[in-house]
């Protein structure tokens, strides 16, 4: 544990941004994965609208640093991805 004063208060700060960056990589995961089930389910204009959703959380995600901008990039480029095949077939 740690003696000084800002340490203490330093770690206290880390764990608080801990836990929030948790639920948000918690939500992202989500959002995901309802793209993904509505691309499965074959409703190619619902799963546009969740794409768009996940792409603006994944935005948000990466502007607040919860998650590397590439890595947001990425994410999004293969949810894409998923949603433009199946709306091709």
């Amino acid at each position: 544990m740690a003696n000084i004063k800002s340490q203490i208060k330093r770690n206290l700060q880390n764990e608080r941004r801990h836990q929030r960056n948790k639920g948000v990589r918690s939500a992202l995961k989500t959002e995901a994965k309802k793209v993904r089930t509505t691309v499965a389910e074959g409703d190619a204009d619902a799963a546009r609208e969740r794409l768009l959703e996940a792409s603006r959380s994944l935005d948000k995600a990466a502007s607040s640093g919860v998650l590397h901008k590439r890595a947001a990039a990425r994410r999004k480029s293969r949810l894409a991805k998923a949603v433009n095949a199946s709306s091709a077939e």
